[in-house]
Protein backbone atom coordinates (compact mmCIF):
# COMPACT_ATOMS: atom_id res chain seq x y z
CA UNK A 1 0.00 0.00 0.00
CA UNK A 2 1.08 4.05 -0.75
CA UNK A 3 1.78 5.84 1.78
CA UNK A 4 -1.14 8.07 0.05
CA UNK A 5 -3.46 4.99 0.03
CA UNK A 6 -6.74 5.75 2.38
CA UNK A 7 -6.60 4.38 6.18
CA UNK A 8 -2.51 4.23 5.47
CA UNK A 9 -0.37 3.57 8.11
CA UNK A 10 1.49 6.87 8.50
CA UNK A 11 -0.54 8.47 5.59
CA UNK A 12 -0.06 12.23 6.32
CA UNK A 13 -3.21 14.07 7.59
CA UNK A 14 -4.80 10.79 8.03
CA UNK A 15 -5.53 8.51 11.16
CA UNK A 16 -5.18 4.65 10.54
CA UNK A 17 -8.58 2.94 10.85
CA UNK A 18 -8.37 -0.73 11.51
CA UNK A 19 -10.57 -2.78 9.09
CA UNK A 20 -12.95 -3.60 12.21
CA UNK A 21 -13.33 0.24 12.58
CA UNK A 22 -13.70 0.50 8.98
CA UNK A 23 -16.87 -2.35 8.99
CA UNK A 24 -18.02 -0.65 11.98
CA UNK A 25 -17.87 2.55 9.96
CA UNK A 26 -19.88 0.79 7.02
CA UNK A 27 -22.45 -0.27 9.44
CA UNK A 28 -23.27 2.79 10.76
CA UNK A 29 -23.88 4.47 7.28
CA UNK A 30 -26.50 6.89 6.66
CA UNK A 31 -28.44 4.73 4.86
CA UNK A 32 -28.16 1.81 7.49
CA UNK A 33 -28.64 4.13 10.35
CA UNK A 34 -32.00 5.83 8.61
CA UNK A 35 -33.49 2.08 7.85
CA UNK A 36 -32.95 1.19 11.41
CA UNK A 37 -34.47 4.41 12.55
CA UNK A 38 -37.51 4.12 10.27
CA UNK A 39 -37.81 0.03 11.55
CA UNK A 40 -37.68 1.30 14.81
CA UNK A 41 -40.49 3.87 15.16
CA UNK A 42 -42.16 1.65 12.84
CA UNK A 43 -42.03 -1.25 15.34
CA UNK A 44 -42.98 1.43 18.11
CA UNK A 45 -45.48 2.65 16.80
CA UNK A 46 -47.23 -0.46 15.78
CA UNK A 47 -46.59 -2.10 18.90
CA UNK A 48 -47.72 0.77 20.72
CA UNK A 49 -50.99 0.78 18.21
CA UNK A 50 -51.53 -2.85 18.71
CA UNK A 51 -51.04 -3.01 22.15
CA UNK A 52 -54.04 -0.27 22.71
CA UNK A 53 -56.03 -2.13 20.33
CA UNK A 54 -56.13 -5.61 21.76
CA UNK A 55 -56.35 -4.27 25.56
CA UNK A 56 -59.39 -1.75 24.01
CA UNK A 57 -61.51 -4.35 21.74
CA UNK A 58 -60.55 -7.37 24.78
CA UNK A 59 -62.11 -4.83 27.46
CA UNK A 60 -65.14 -3.92 25.03
CA UNK A 61 -65.65 -7.92 24.75
CA UNK A 62 -65.20 -8.54 28.18
CA UNK A 63 -67.46 -6.23 29.34
CA UNK A 64 -70.49 -5.95 26.80
CA UNK A 65 -70.32 -10.29 28.00
CA UNK A 66 -70.20 -9.30 31.64
CA UNK A 67 -73.47 -6.92 31.38
CA UNK A 68 -75.17 -10.07 29.07
CA UNK A 69 -74.72 -11.56 32.14
CA UNK A 70 -75.24 -9.22 34.85
CA UNK A 71 -78.78 -7.99 33.29
CA UNK A 72 -80.11 -11.77 32.48
CA UNK A 73 -79.61 -12.35 36.40
CA UNK A 74 -81.35 -8.95 37.13
CA UNK A 75 -84.59 -9.79 34.97
CA UNK A 76 -84.35 -13.24 37.09
CA UNK A 77 -84.13 -11.43 40.63
CA UNK A 78 -86.73 -9.18 39.23
CA UNK A 79 -89.09 -11.75 38.00
CA UNK A 80 -88.88 -14.03 41.16
CA UNK A 81 -89.45 -11.21 43.39
CA UNK A 82 -92.79 -10.01 41.93
CA UNK A 83 -94.39 -13.49 41.04
CA UNK A 84 -94.49 -16.86 43.07
CA UNK A 85 -92.24 -19.15 40.93
CA UNK A 86 -91.63 -23.05 41.64
CA UNK A 87 -88.99 -25.15 39.98
CA UNK A 88 -91.25 -26.40 37.31
CA UNK A 89 -92.01 -22.88 36.26
CA UNK A 90 -87.96 -23.41 34.81
CA UNK A 91 -88.24 -26.37 34.25
CA UNK A 92 -86.57 -27.02 30.16
CA UNK A 93 -89.32 -29.47 29.88
CA UNK A 94 -92.25 -27.69 31.13
CA UNK A 95 -94.14 -25.51 28.06
CA UNK A 96 -94.02 -21.88 28.51
CA UNK A 97 -91.14 -21.85 30.94
CA UNK A 98 -89.92 -18.35 31.67
CA UNK A 99 -86.45 -18.00 31.32
CA UNK A 100 -85.03 -16.71 28.29
CA UNK A 101 -81.32 -18.57 27.75
CA UNK A 102 -79.17 -15.95 25.72
CA UNK A 103 -76.10 -17.56 23.51
CA UNK A 104 -73.17 -19.55 25.36
CA UNK A 105 -76.23 -19.60 28.51
CA UNK A 106 -77.00 -22.33 30.95
CA UNK A 107 -79.79 -22.96 33.16
CA UNK A 108 -80.05 -25.04 35.91
CA UNK A 109 -82.85 -25.74 38.12
CA UNK A 110 -82.46 -27.11 42.00
CA UNK A 111 -85.08 -28.28 44.16
CA UNK A 112 -85.61 -27.13 48.29
CA UNK A 113 -83.28 -29.48 49.24
CA UNK A 114 -80.65 -28.02 46.78
CA UNK A 115 -80.35 -31.06 44.46
CA UNK A 116 -80.77 -30.96 40.62
CA UNK A 117 -84.16 -30.50 39.72
CA UNK A 118 -83.61 -29.54 36.11
CA UNK A 119 -80.22 -29.98 35.17
CA UNK A 120 -78.27 -28.06 33.03
CA UNK A 121 -76.57 -28.65 29.64
CA UNK A 122 -73.96 -29.17 30.51
CA UNK A 123 -74.92 -29.66 34.55
CA UNK A 124 -73.32 -27.53 36.51
CA UNK A 125 -72.20 -28.52 40.39
CA UNK A 126 -73.74 -27.29 43.05
CA UNK A 127 -72.15 -26.13 46.05
CA UNK A 128 -72.64 -25.26 49.88
CA UNK A 129 -73.74 -22.08 48.95
CA UNK A 130 -75.98 -22.88 46.13
CA UNK A 131 -77.71 -25.16 48.46
CA UNK A 132 -78.25 -22.24 50.96
CA UNK A 133 -79.61 -19.87 48.68
CA UNK A 134 -82.05 -22.91 47.30
CA UNK A 135 -83.49 -23.16 50.74
CA UNK A 136 -83.93 -19.55 50.86
CA UNK A 137 -87.01 -17.57 52.24
CA UNK A 138 -86.53 -14.49 50.94
CA UNK A 139 -87.08 -14.30 46.73
CA UNK A 140 -83.83 -13.02 45.12
CA UNK A 141 -81.39 -13.55 46.55
CA UNK A 142 -78.34 -14.02 44.97
CA UNK A 143 -74.95 -15.87 44.66
CA UNK A 144 -71.88 -15.68 42.05
CA UNK A 145 -69.39 -18.02 41.66
CA UNK A 146 -66.61 -16.78 38.95
CA UNK A 147 -64.42 -18.89 37.28
CA UNK A 148 -66.15 -22.06 37.94
CA UNK A 149 -64.38 -25.37 35.58
CA UNK A 150 -67.67 -27.24 33.93
CA UNK A 151 -65.35 -30.11 31.52
CA UNK A 152 -63.06 -28.42 29.54
CA UNK A 153 -64.61 -24.86 29.86
CA UNK A 154 -64.59 -22.15 31.85
CA UNK A 155 -68.28 -20.54 33.12
CA UNK A 156 -69.42 -17.59 35.72
CA UNK A 157 -72.38 -19.14 37.83
CA UNK A 158 -75.16 -17.02 39.85
CA UNK A 159 -77.48 -18.84 42.14
CA UNK A 160 -81.22 -16.96 42.28
CA UNK A 161 -83.54 -17.90 45.26
CA UNK A 162 -87.34 -18.79 44.36
CA UNK A 163 -87.97 -17.78 47.90
CA UNK A 164 -90.03 -19.43 50.86
CA UNK A 165 -87.97 -22.40 50.46
CA UNK A 166 -89.12 -23.42 46.91
CA UNK A 167 -85.09 -23.98 45.01
CA UNK A 168 -83.25 -21.90 43.06
CA UNK A 169 -82.51 -21.29 39.55
CA UNK A 170 -78.88 -21.27 38.57
CA UNK A 171 -77.37 -19.40 35.60
CA UNK A 172 -74.25 -19.75 33.51
CA UNK A 173 -72.44 -18.09 31.41
CA UNK A 174 -69.61 -19.53 29.21
CA UNK A 175 -66.50 -17.03 29.47
CA UNK A 176 -63.57 -19.33 28.09
CA UNK A 177 -64.48 -19.13 24.84
CA UNK A 178 -64.22 -15.78 24.34
CA UNK A 179 -60.89 -15.60 26.49
CA UNK A 180 -60.24 -18.28 23.78
CA UNK A 181 -60.93 -16.17 21.34
CA UNK A 182 -59.41 -12.81 22.38
CA UNK A 183 -56.42 -14.85 22.65
CA UNK A 184 -56.40 -15.90 19.16
CA UNK A 185 -56.86 -12.18 18.54
CA UNK A 186 -53.75 -11.33 20.10
CA UNK A 187 -51.76 -14.08 18.01
CA UNK A 188 -53.40 -12.46 15.17
CA UNK A 189 -51.97 -9.15 16.23
CA UNK A 190 -48.47 -10.26 17.48
CA UNK A 191 -48.18 -11.86 13.30
CA UNK A 192 -49.58 -8.75 11.91
CA UNK A 193 -47.58 -6.80 13.84
CA UNK A 194 -44.69 -8.66 13.01
CA UNK A 195 -45.73 -8.42 9.67
CA UNK A 196 -45.93 -4.66 10.05
CA UNK A 197 -42.30 -3.89 11.44
CA UNK A 198 -40.22 -6.40 9.10
CA UNK A 199 -42.21 -4.59 6.22
CA UNK A 200 -41.35 -1.30 7.35
CA UNK A 201 -37.86 -2.60 7.74
CA UNK A 202 -37.49 -3.57 4.39
CA UNK A 203 -39.34 -0.56 3.03
CA UNK A 204 -36.64 1.67 5.30
CA UNK A 205 -34.25 -0.06 3.86
CA UNK A 206 -35.51 0.79 0.22
CA UNK A 207 -36.32 4.29 0.88
CA UNK A 208 -32.76 4.46 2.55
CA UNK A 209 -30.57 3.18 -0.53
CA UNK A 210 -33.11 5.16 -3.19
CA UNK A 211 -32.41 8.48 -0.43
CA UNK A 212 -28.81 7.81 0.14
CA UNK A 213 -27.96 6.88 -3.24
CA UNK A 214 -26.69 10.45 -4.76
CA UNK A 215 -25.30 11.00 -1.27
CA UNK A 216 -23.50 8.10 -1.75
CA UNK A 217 -21.90 9.46 -5.15
CA UNK A 218 -21.19 12.76 -3.53
CA UNK A 219 -19.41 11.09 -1.06
CA UNK A 220 -17.42 9.47 -3.58
CA UNK A 221 -16.76 12.25 -5.47
CA UNK A 222 -15.13 14.12 -2.31
CA UNK A 223 -13.11 11.48 -1.38
CA UNK A 224 -11.89 10.73 -4.91
CA UNK A 225 -10.90 14.43 -5.33
CA UNK A 226 -9.81 14.41 -1.34
CA UNK A 227 -7.28 11.21 -3.16
CA UNK A 228 -6.39 12.40 -6.59
CA UNK A 229 -6.34 15.94 -5.78
CA UNK A 230 -8.30 16.21 -9.05
CA UNK A 231 -10.69 18.93 -9.60
CA UNK A 232 -11.91 18.69 -12.91
CA UNK A 233 -13.88 15.40 -12.39
CA UNK A 234 -18.12 15.99 -13.06
CA UNK A 235 -20.46 14.96 -10.45
CA UNK A 236 -23.56 12.59 -12.00
CA UNK A 237 -25.97 13.98 -9.79
CA UNK A 238 -29.37 14.43 -11.39
CA UNK A 239 -32.70 16.16 -9.22
CA UNK A 240 -34.34 19.39 -8.31
CA UNK A 241 -34.63 18.23 -4.67
CA UNK A 242 -31.87 19.37 -1.82
CA UNK A 243 -29.50 16.20 -2.61
CA UNK A 244 -29.63 17.89 -6.64
CA UNK A 245 -29.25 21.53 -5.53
CA UNK A 246 -26.24 20.12 -2.90
CA UNK A 247 -24.90 18.06 -6.04
CA UNK A 248 -24.85 21.31 -8.29
CA UNK A 249 -23.52 23.38 -5.79
CA UNK A 250 -20.90 20.70 -5.35
CA UNK A 251 -19.80 20.42 -9.23
CA UNK A 252 -19.81 24.52 -9.55
CA UNK A 253 -17.70 24.48 -6.90
CA UNK A 254 -15.18 22.09 -8.22
CA UNK A 255 -15.36 24.06 -11.38
CA UNK A 256 -15.08 27.26 -9.64
CA UNK A 257 -11.85 25.56 -7.74
CA UNK A 258 -10.34 23.98 -11.17
CA UNK A 259 -10.84 27.45 -12.36
CA UNK A 260 -8.56 29.04 -9.67
CA UNK A 261 -6.04 26.83 -10.09
CA UNK A 262 -5.54 26.70 -13.42
CA UNK A 263 -5.44 30.85 -12.99
CA UNK A 264 -2.86 30.48 -10.25
CA UNK A 265 -1.01 28.49 -12.58
CA UNK A 266 -1.12 30.49 -15.29
CA UNK A 267 -0.26 33.62 -13.52
CA UNK A 268 3.01 31.94 -11.85
CA UNK A 269 3.72 30.64 -14.63
CA UNK A 270 3.20 34.11 -16.79
CA UNK A 271 5.07 36.02 -13.61
CA UNK A 272 7.77 33.67 -13.56
CA UNK A 273 8.26 34.59 -17.19
CA UNK A 274 8.21 37.71 -17.11
CA UNK A 275 10.20 38.39 -13.70
CA UNK A 276 13.06 36.38 -15.46
CA UNK A 277 14.22 39.38 -17.34
CA UNK A 278 14.72 42.27 -15.25
CA UNK A 279 16.11 40.03 -12.80
CA UNK A 280 18.60 38.50 -15.23
CA UNK A 281 19.20 41.99 -16.30
CA UNK A 282 19.89 42.87 -12.73
CA UNK A 283 21.72 39.94 -11.78
CA UNK A 284 24.14 40.79 -15.26
CA UNK A 285 24.33 45.17 -14.29
CA UNK A 286 25.30 43.63 -10.37
CA UNK A 287 28.17 41.67 -11.76
CA UNK A 288 29.44 44.94 -13.21
CA UNK A 289 29.38 46.30 -10.07
CA UNK A 290 32.23 43.94 -9.22
CA UNK A 291 34.47 46.17 -11.77
CA UNK A 292 32.80 49.52 -11.21
CA UNK A 293 35.98 51.57 -10.27
CA UNK A 294 37.53 50.04 -13.71
CA UNK A 295 34.76 51.48 -15.67
CA UNK A 296 34.86 55.17 -17.05
CA UNK A 297 32.42 57.77 -14.90
CA UNK A 298 30.02 57.68 -18.01
CA UNK A 299 29.42 54.31 -18.07
CA UNK A 300 28.89 54.19 -13.91
CA UNK A 301 26.34 56.63 -14.36
CA UNK A 302 24.58 54.37 -17.58
CA UNK A 303 24.83 51.40 -15.14
CA UNK A 304 23.14 53.15 -11.77
CA UNK A 305 20.78 54.07 -14.57
CA UNK A 306 19.91 51.20 -15.61
CA UNK A 307 19.69 49.43 -12.30
CA UNK A 308 17.53 52.55 -10.92
CA UNK A 309 15.57 51.21 -13.94
CA UNK A 310 14.70 47.80 -13.87
CA UNK A 311 14.41 48.18 -10.44
CA UNK A 312 11.45 50.42 -10.84
CA UNK A 313 10.41 48.19 -13.49
CA UNK A 314 10.84 45.33 -11.19
CA UNK A 315 8.55 47.19 -8.41
CA UNK A 316 5.65 48.47 -10.67
CA UNK A 317 5.62 44.40 -11.70
CA UNK A 318 5.24 43.39 -8.36
CA UNK A 319 2.98 45.72 -7.55
CA UNK A 320 0.65 45.04 -10.59
CA UNK A 321 0.93 41.34 -9.85
CA UNK A 322 -0.11 42.10 -6.24
CA UNK A 323 -3.26 44.17 -7.80
CA UNK A 324 -4.08 41.18 -10.21
CA UNK A 325 -4.40 39.15 -7.15
CA UNK A 326 -5.92 41.38 -4.91
CA UNK A 327 -8.44 41.94 -8.17
CA UNK A 328 -9.13 38.11 -8.38
CA UNK A 329 -9.80 37.89 -4.24
CA UNK A 330 -11.36 40.77 -3.58
CA UNK A 331 -13.52 40.95 -0.47
CA UNK A 332 -14.48 44.29 -0.60
CA UNK A 333 -18.25 44.51 -0.01
CA UNK A 334 -20.46 45.63 -2.58
CA UNK A 335 -22.42 49.05 -2.69
CA UNK A 336 -23.64 51.36 -4.10
CA UNK A 337 -21.61 53.50 -6.62
CA UNK A 338 -21.89 56.67 -9.20
CA UNK A 339 -19.33 55.91 -11.31
CA UNK A 340 -18.78 59.29 -12.67
CA UNK A 341 -17.75 60.21 -8.80
CA UNK A 342 -15.45 57.54 -9.80
CA UNK A 343 -14.23 59.03 -12.67
CA UNK A 344 -13.92 62.50 -11.21
CA UNK A 345 -11.72 61.35 -8.48
CA UNK A 346 -9.14 59.41 -10.92
CA UNK A 347 -9.19 62.48 -12.71
CA UNK A 348 -8.04 64.85 -10.24
CA UNK A 349 -5.43 62.10 -9.00
CA UNK A 350 -3.85 61.78 -12.86
CA UNK A 351 -3.94 65.21 -13.11
CA UNK A 352 -1.40 65.79 -10.41
CA UNK A 353 0.93 62.97 -11.23
CA UNK A 354 0.81 63.28 -14.97
CA UNK A 355 0.30 67.71 -15.63
CA UNK A 356 -2.01 66.63 -18.00
CA UNK A 357 -5.51 67.99 -19.22
CA UNK A 358 -7.95 64.82 -18.41
CA UNK A 359 -12.00 65.49 -19.06
CA UNK A 360 -14.75 64.04 -17.66
CA UNK A 361 -18.15 63.23 -19.67
CA UNK A 362 -21.23 61.79 -17.61
CA UNK A 363 -25.03 60.97 -18.85
CA UNK A 364 -27.66 58.86 -17.59
CA UNK A 365 -27.84 57.40 -14.78
CA UNK A 366 -24.39 56.12 -13.82
CA UNK A 367 -25.25 54.27 -10.03
CA UNK A 368 -24.33 50.70 -9.98
CA UNK A 369 -23.53 47.95 -7.44
CA UNK A 370 -20.01 47.34 -7.22
CA UNK A 371 -16.82 47.16 -5.03
CA UNK A 372 -15.55 51.13 -5.10
CA UNK A 373 -11.59 50.30 -4.82
CA UNK A 374 -11.31 47.46 -7.87
CA UNK A 375 -13.64 50.04 -9.85
CA UNK A 376 -11.19 52.52 -8.72
CA UNK A 377 -8.35 50.97 -9.73
CA UNK A 378 -9.63 49.57 -13.45
CA UNK A 379 -10.43 53.22 -14.04
CA UNK A 380 -6.93 54.13 -12.93
CA UNK A 381 -4.98 51.53 -15.10
CA UNK A 382 -7.06 53.07 -18.07
CA UNK A 383 -5.60 55.93 -17.46
CA UNK A 384 -2.44 56.01 -16.48
CA UNK A 385 -2.34 53.55 -20.08
CA UNK A 386 -3.59 56.60 -22.24
CA UNK A 387 -1.40 58.96 -20.73
CA UNK A 388 1.65 56.41 -21.08
CA UNK A 389 1.05 56.10 -24.60
CA UNK A 390 -0.65 59.33 -25.58
CA UNK A 391 3.16 60.99 -24.94
CA UNK A 392 3.00 64.28 -26.73
CA UNK A 393 0.00 65.19 -25.08
CA UNK A 394 -1.85 67.78 -27.61
CA UNK A 395 -5.30 66.69 -26.66
CA UNK A 396 -7.10 66.06 -23.76
CA UNK A 397 -7.78 62.39 -22.70
CA UNK A 398 -11.42 62.13 -21.99
CA UNK A 399 -13.30 59.93 -19.29
CA UNK A 400 -16.98 58.94 -20.38
CA UNK A 401 -19.36 57.30 -18.38
CA UNK A 402 -22.51 56.42 -19.56
CA UNK A 403 -25.55 54.53 -18.58
CA UNK A 404 -28.03 52.46 -18.85
CA UNK A 405 -28.17 51.53 -22.75
CA UNK A 406 -29.59 48.52 -21.03
CA UNK A 407 -31.19 48.42 -17.12
CA UNK A 408 -28.49 47.98 -15.00
CA UNK A 409 -25.70 48.70 -17.40
CA UNK A 410 -23.42 51.31 -17.02
CA UNK A 411 -19.96 51.95 -19.28
CA UNK A 412 -17.03 53.61 -18.75
CA UNK A 413 -14.49 54.39 -21.19
CA UNK A 414 -11.02 56.37 -21.44
CA UNK A 415 -10.40 58.05 -24.84
CA UNK A 416 -6.86 59.31 -26.15
CA UNK A 417 -5.19 60.46 -29.36
CA UNK A 418 -2.35 58.39 -29.08
CA UNK A 419 -0.88 56.08 -31.79
CA UNK A 420 -3.59 53.70 -31.53
CA UNK A 421 -3.57 50.37 -31.23
CA UNK A 422 -3.04 47.59 -34.50
CA UNK A 423 -5.92 45.95 -35.25
CA UNK A 424 -3.86 42.53 -34.58
CA UNK A 425 -3.40 43.15 -31.47
CA UNK A 426 -6.70 44.91 -30.51
CA UNK A 427 -8.08 40.92 -29.31
CA UNK A 428 -4.95 40.30 -27.24
CA UNK A 429 -4.34 43.94 -25.47
CA UNK A 430 -6.38 42.52 -22.21
CA UNK A 431 -4.28 39.32 -21.89
CA UNK A 432 -1.63 39.08 -19.05
CA UNK A 433 1.49 40.62 -19.92
CA UNK A 434 0.82 40.57 -23.98
CA UNK A 435 2.33 44.20 -24.74
CA UNK A 436 2.32 45.30 -28.48
CA UNK A 437 5.25 45.67 -30.63
CA UNK A 438 5.75 49.38 -30.36
CA UNK A 439 5.21 49.33 -27.14
CA UNK A 440 7.64 47.16 -25.64
CA UNK A 441 10.27 50.09 -25.73
CA UNK A 442 7.85 51.62 -22.73
CA UNK A 443 8.14 51.14 -19.27
CA UNK A 444 5.04 48.78 -18.13
CA UNK A 445 4.69 44.78 -17.28
CA UNK A 446 1.42 44.09 -19.75
CA UNK A 447 -0.75 43.87 -17.04
CA UNK A 448 -2.84 46.90 -16.35
CA UNK A 449 -5.48 45.80 -18.71
CA UNK A 450 -5.60 42.30 -17.48
CA UNK A 451 -6.85 43.89 -14.19
CA UNK A 452 -9.28 45.80 -16.08
CA UNK A 453 -10.77 42.19 -17.64
CA UNK A 454 -10.57 40.76 -14.20
CA UNK A 455 -12.76 43.74 -12.32
CA UNK A 456 -15.08 44.24 -15.59
CA UNK A 457 -16.01 40.61 -15.04
CA UNK A 458 -16.05 40.46 -11.52
CA UNK A 459 -18.91 43.12 -11.69
CA UNK A 460 -21.15 41.03 -14.67
CA UNK A 461 -19.68 43.06 -17.38
CA UNK A 462 -16.46 43.14 -19.86
CA UNK A 463 -13.95 45.04 -21.11
CA UNK A 464 -13.52 46.51 -24.85
CA UNK A 465 -10.80 47.96 -27.07
CA UNK A 466 -10.90 50.03 -30.71
CA UNK A 467 -9.48 52.35 -32.45
CA UNK A 468 -10.97 56.05 -32.44
CA UNK A 469 -11.59 57.91 -35.51
CA UNK A 470 -9.64 60.69 -36.03
CA UNK A 471 -6.66 58.78 -34.51
CA UNK A 472 -6.06 57.19 -31.04
CA UNK A 473 -7.46 54.44 -28.73
CA UNK A 474 -11.16 53.82 -26.99
CA UNK A 475 -10.13 51.36 -24.27
CA UNK A 476 -13.44 50.71 -21.47
CA UNK A 477 -15.95 48.28 -19.58
CA UNK A 478 -18.86 47.98 -18.94
CA UNK A 479 -20.41 47.06 -15.38
CA UNK A 480 -23.14 44.35 -14.45
CA UNK A 481 -24.16 43.79 -18.27
CA UNK A 482 -22.94 41.91 -21.30
CA UNK A 483 -20.80 42.57 -23.81
CA UNK A 484 -19.91 46.21 -24.81
CA UNK A 485 -21.26 48.10 -27.93
CA UNK A 486 -19.15 49.87 -30.07
CA UNK A 487 -19.42 53.69 -28.94
CA UNK A 488 -19.42 57.12 -31.37
CA UNK A 489 -17.59 60.04 -31.02
CA UNK A 490 -20.44 61.39 -28.21
CA UNK A 491 -20.36 59.07 -26.23
CA UNK A 492 -23.63 58.06 -26.75
CA UNK A 493 -24.24 54.22 -27.69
Amino acid sequence: MSPGAPDAPGAPGRAYRPPAVRRGLRLLSLGTTFAVAFATITATVTLLVGFLSYNAAARLVRVDQQSVFDEVVQDLRGEVRENLMTPVDFSSTAPGHDLVRPARTDVQVLGPDGSVFDPGSPGLPVVAADRRIAGAAAAGEVVVHGGVDVGDDVYRVATVSLGGGRGAVQVAQEFSDTEDLLRALQRRTLVLMTAVVVAAGLFGWWLARRITRRLVVLTAAAENVARTRRLGIQVPVAGYDEVGRLGRAFDRMLGRLAQSEEDQRRLVQDAGHELRTPLTSLRTNISLLRRIDELPPGTREELVADLTQEARELTDLVNELVDLAAGQSDTEPPQRVDLADVAEDVAGLARRRSGREITVRASGDTTTDGRPGMLTRALSNLVENAVKFDRDGGAPVEICVAGPARPGTVRVEVRDRGPGIADDDLVRVFDRFYRAADARSLPGSGLGLSIVREVALAHGGAPYAFRREGGGTVIGFTVGGGAAQRSDGDGTR
